[in-house]
């Protein structure tokens, strides 16, 4: 059987199906309703610090809060033993909570009531316990009372200070101040040890005109106790002796530390001499972590925050001067309590189904790994044939209602430990959908949307969707489908408009709900403001013309500068714009038009310039002309900081035009040197600005002023200002995927421009995977703006990241998108379905490819109509992608159809399929046989073919009437000639004029084509007959097939009227 495992956070239950399966995880709601059906062992939600120290003044809390169904009791332990809350007054325990509290106001000592404490929450389905609290009373004891004796010492000399705290909980900070509450100044020759005690590398003789007094500051109490102070009196001498260094601590050449992982590593050296050392860091075999790593107290102190097992090694501080250097080498040794690599998780299983319990953790020394169930060793508890304790693994096997518990695990070594409470519960639950019903989601077009379906069982569901109540599944292409049950459309259009339903089914049932999608349009300014520049007192307008979804309620708001704009009496608000009257001074400045509808919004910004009205001279000279200004000049850079700089110019000459801007232009020397970009914008009143800067880009500036006339030429630029560097605040934008060949697939990328590089040697990590599968992400480290990945499969999705990086450190996080790797020609399409549902139309139906191998564009179809050997033209027709439906019209009802149908691809044409359309019906034929009857150039030949029999018989008549005279022997061969021809077969005659004529063919446009090789002459009316001497008829009647038999025989036989008559019957 399949395992699965579930997983229950503080918010809910949730479950996961691992082992052989991909995560999957589900809450159970907070629903009173639900809650209450589902049993749940307990789980400790709150409790106090393994460490706690309280304030000796204050009464003392101590935490343990636990949740379950039905609620857990508490019950608490003191140094192992039972603690009974009902026997001491001054305890007792929060309603429905675990809470302890110490009442000290009728009296008492807290330090009475120090201790190893820990908690026990139970209930039917088991018990959880917190972990052991140690808990302390603060303490700030009082400085031993002690004579200081006058310090006299040489100048020049080395000194230290001692302070000698008393021993605080927690230990108070030290400082050290004068007796009139001055701080001592402390630099690289006086300063402060981390053991409190003051340092002087060599001693002045100004080190005597103050006293020194140690200081302990005590947390909880905020009280400062102040040791006696030191005097000192320094011996002056001729001139002071400069000396080489020497450590005043710690001692020796060598000494060495252990720290605990996860704790900051504070190493220090500090050294005497004359003059005063310089002290340096290193780290043998390797370099200082820079990201980790501080310099603190003048150089003398080293701190390593959140110390690993990496930053163990030797290090050493070099203390040097004038005079030499020496050094002094720490070995570090890092050493760890034990921490987690996988924390035992809570199990939720269905009724005979199979889970596990791990429980991993790491240290140093490798820590001991203790399994107890409801608080008891497991080795006491009673069996249970489904569980097997296997090291730090806890296997179950066909569970059964009845098999809950919790079960804690330990993990220990002589620097610490770990608890972890985790319950398993057995759970059979039909699935439920915890969505509201029939919520309506409204999204703009193309925009990504998410419909959800939180649902919730056990064992745990499967999820499906459906479109409109029918078809199958929806994952893949546009969709796809989350493990929490959401849906998400990567691009709705308007065909995905309609309504969803999600349905999630287990062993135990099924529940289902829908959700309805609405596509709206998006909200545009089609014509927004521009920046103007108008006279004080005049009229202006400012455009703001929007398009937007008509279902949606829109909203026009004005903001000036950035706030929501006041519309005074001055003021007109219309639907497509903005009017002001009597434009002031003040209604200077960016006026930016926000439309917006519940869904979406857009703005459009533009900059309104006011120029004050000269009024005209009052003498009668003529008026100065204007031009544009002068440049700034002595630009100076100012309040240099790590972000910002203060850019201060001398303005020009106006030229008799108010200047009314300035334009703050800078540039860059790594990226694109020489090329000048616009900074910022001021008022043409100010002649300052603060600017603000990107990391690591060295800045030049330049100002530009404008006034009505036009721009200035720019000033000279100012000194260059490089900010230090910094990790990339955001990553590459446009990240795209797609195939150039049907084996890869391209990932290009929009760069960083120089001021989002924040740092040297800019590169991209360039992340990818296969989407819905479990292997792990490929990555690449590149340069440039593009990555090639070979070897793809044809048209797949893949998950794609693009992080950029620089020497000090990564971007965030960078979102995932989705790429399709390359093209290729599809599949024919699965079938075709041919149907005649009458003589006029034939009905053409197809299904998609079964492999696209890619995204179809189209459809082709190729066909042409055949009669046997005969064929038409051929046709071509093009269809959209979603269209499987084609009906052609008939030119005729008897010819068949051939069709060749292809899918296509942005790559072409794939392969075809053919299909033949059937032969027609029987009744086909012999309605077009009785049509043909009724035909006018039927009936015109009939006609003609009687009129020329009425002829001959004409011409016979009078033959015979001027009494002309047949041969015997002619006569006699055309009477054998005439029973020749009764009494052959092959000879066919018919009188019925519905049949089809003897060699005959349809043509394709449904006409009869008449093949016979019979002419006129033929027919008597040639060079062939004559009339002889005596008046009778020479003539000669064959078919086709008699000439080619007899070709060559020049002989010919007269033939009479009647035959001939016989002949064309």
């Amino acid at each position: 059987m399949v395992m699965r495992q579930y997983l229950l956070t503080y918010s809910g239950v949730v479950f996961a199906l691992y082992l052989h399966h991909v995560i999957r995880a589900i809450e159970v709601p907070l629903d009173p309703n639900i809650q209450s059906e589902l049993s749940q062992p307990p789980t400790i939600t709150e409790q106090s610090v393994k460490d706690y120290i309280v304030d000796p003044r204050d009464n003392i809390f101590i935490e343990c809060e636990a949740k379950g169904n039905p609620v857990p009791t508490f019950s608490w332990t003191r140094n192992g033993k039972f603690f009974n809350v009902a026997k001491d007054p001054k305890v007792s325990m929060q309603r429905r909570s675990g809470t302890l509290v110490i009442d000290f106001r009728g009296g008492g000592r807290p330090e009475d009531y120090e201790g190893e404490y820990q908690c026990s929450a139970r209930n039917e389905y088991g018990t959880a316990l917190s972990s052991k609290i140690l808990l302390q009373v603060s303490r700030s004891p009082l400085w031993p009372k002690e004579h200081l004796d006058l310090v006299e010492i040489d100048e020049g000399s080395p000194l230290t200070l001692k302070c000698n705290p008393p021993p605080g909980l927690p230990p108070p900070v030290i400082f050290w101040m004068s007796s009139s509450m001055e701080p001592i100044h402390q630099d690289k020759r006086v300063s402060q040890g981390q053991n409190g005690d003051l340092y002087f590398s060599n001693v002045m003789l100004q080190d005597a005109q103050t006293d020194y007094s140690c200081n302990a500051r005590f947390h909880f109490t905020h009280t400062i106790q102040q040791k006696n102070p030191y005097t000192l009196k320094v011996q002056t001498t001729r001139g002071v002796m400069e000396t080489t260094p020497s450590f005043m601590y710690p001692y020796g050449t060598s000494s060495n530390q252990i720290v605990l992982r996860g704790v900051d590593l504070l190493l220090e050296c500090i050294a005497s001499g004359v003059p005063a050392p310089d002290i340096m860091w290193y780290k043998k075999g390797g370099e200082l972590p820079t990201d980790k790593t501080k310099l603190e107290n003048f150089n003398k102190a080293l701190r390593i925050t959140n110390v690993s097992e990496e930053d163990s090694g030797e290090y050493f501080c070099l203390a040097s001067n004038k005079m030499g250097s020496i050094r002094h080498t720490i070995s570090v040794r890092v050493k760890a309590a034990p921490y987690w690599l996988d924390e035992p998780q809570n199990l939720i299983l269905a009724p005979g189904e199979d889970g596990r319990l791990v429980c991993r953790a790491n240290g140093n020394p490798k820590p001991t790994i203790q399994w107890l169930v409801n608080g008891e060793p497991i080795e006491s508890a009673p069996p249970n044939p489904s569980r097997e304790v296997a090291g730090d693994t806890i296997v179950f096997r066909d569970t059964q209602i009845g098999s809950s518990a919790v079960y804690q695990c330990n993990a220990s070594n002589e620097h610490g430990y770990l608890l972890a409470n985790a319950f398993v519960s057995v759970l059979d639950v039909p699935p439920r959908i915890l969505a509201p019903r029939n919520q309506l989601i409204k999204v703009i077009q193309y925009n990504r949307t998410l419909l959800d379906c939180p649902f919730f069982g056990s064992p745990i569901p499967t999820l499906r969707w459906f479109k409109n109540g029918q078809g199958s599944a929806l994952d893949g292409e546009n969709y796809q489908r989350h493990e929490n049950g959401s849906l998400e459309i990567n691009m709705a259009r308007k065909e995905d408009q309609g309504i969803y339903t999600c349905v999630a089914t287990n062993i135990l049932g099924k529940a289902e709900n829908q959700v309805r999608l609405e596509i709206k349009d998006p909200t545009r300014i089609v014509r927004g403001p521009e920046d103007l520049i108008v006279k004080r007192g005049s009229m202006v307008r400012l455009d703001c013309r929007i398009k937007h979804d008509s279902t949606l309620k829109l909203t026009v708001a004005w903001l000036k500068d950035d706030t929501p704009l006041y519309i005074g009496n001055r003021m007109k608000k219309e639907d497509d714009g903005l009017i002001i009257y009597g434009v002031a001074e003040k209604d200077q400045g960016d006026y930016t038009c926000v439309a917006s509808t519940e869904l979406d919004k857009d703005s459009a910004k533009a900059f309104l310039t006011v120029l004050a009205v000269v009024s005209a001279p009052t003498n009668r000279m003529t008026a100065l002309p204007k031009e544009r200004p002068e440049r700034p000049r002595d630009l100076e850079l100012t309040d240099l900081a790590e972000r910002s700089v203060r850019l201060t110019w001398i303005p020009g000459d106006d030229n008799n035009s108010p200047i009314t801007d300035y334009v703050v232009q800078f540039e860059e020397d790594k990226f694109q040197p020489g090329s000048w970009y616009n900074h910022s914008r001021y008022p043409g009143s100010v002649n300052s600005a603060v600017l603000r800067l990107s990391p690591y880009v060295n800045y030049q500036f330049r100002v530009i002023a404008v006034n009505e006339v036009g721009s200035s030429l720019p000033s000279l630029p100012s000194e260059r200002y490089h900010t230090i560097g910094a990790s990339p605040e955001i990553n590459p934008t446009g990240v795209r995927g797609a195939g150039t060949q049907k084996n890869n697939m391209e990932i290009t990328w929009t760069p960083l421009n120089a001021t989002q590089a924040y740092g040297p040697n800019l590169r991209y990590i360039v992340n990818w995977r296969q989407r819905d599968t479990r292997e792990s992400w490929s990555n690449e480290t590149v340069r440039t703006t593009r990555h090639v990945v070979w070897n793809t499969p044809i048209y797949v999705p893949y998950e794609i990241k693009v992080q950029a990086e620089n020497d000090f450190g990564r971007a965030p996080e960078p979102d995932v998108i989705i790429g399709y790797s390359g093209e290729d020609l599809p599949s024919a399409p699965r079938y075709i379905r041919i149907r005649q549902p009458n003589l006029e139309t034939i009905t053409l139906e197809w299904d998609h490819p079964e492999h696209p191998n890619g995204i179809l564009t189209g459809y082709n179809l190729r066909y042409q109509a055949f009669n046997g050997s005969k064929t038409g033209r051929t046709l071509v027709e093009t269809f959209s992608p979603n269209q499987t439906r084609f009906t052609l019209k008939r030119t005729d009802p008897i010819s068949r159809y051939r069709f060749f149908l292809r899918a296509r691809t942005q790559v072409g044409d794939g392969e075809s399929i053919v299909e033949e359309s059937p032969a027609p019906l029987n009744e086909a034929y012999t309605k077009n046989q009785v049509d043909i009857a009724t035909q006018g150039w039927f009936i015109g030949l009939m006609c003609a073919i009687a009129l020329l029999v009425l002829i001959l018989l004409i011409v016979c008549f009078i033959k015979r009437s001027r009494g002309g005279k047949y041969p015997v022997r002619e006569k006699v061969e055309v009477l054998d000639h005439e029973d020749h021809k009764v009494d052959d077969p092959s000879f066919d005659y018919s009188d019925e004029d519905n049949k089809e004529p003897p060699g005959s063919h349809t043509s394709l446009d449904g006409t009869i084509k008449q093949e016979s090789d019979d002419s006129l002459v033929d027919y008597g009316e040639g060079g062939e007959g004559q009339f002889n001497e005596d008046g009778s008829f020479i003539g000669q009647y064959t078919v086709k097939k008699d000439k080619e038999e007899t070709e060559g025989n020049e002989s010919s036989e007269a033939t009479s009227p009647v035959n001939a008559i016989y002949s064309l019957a």
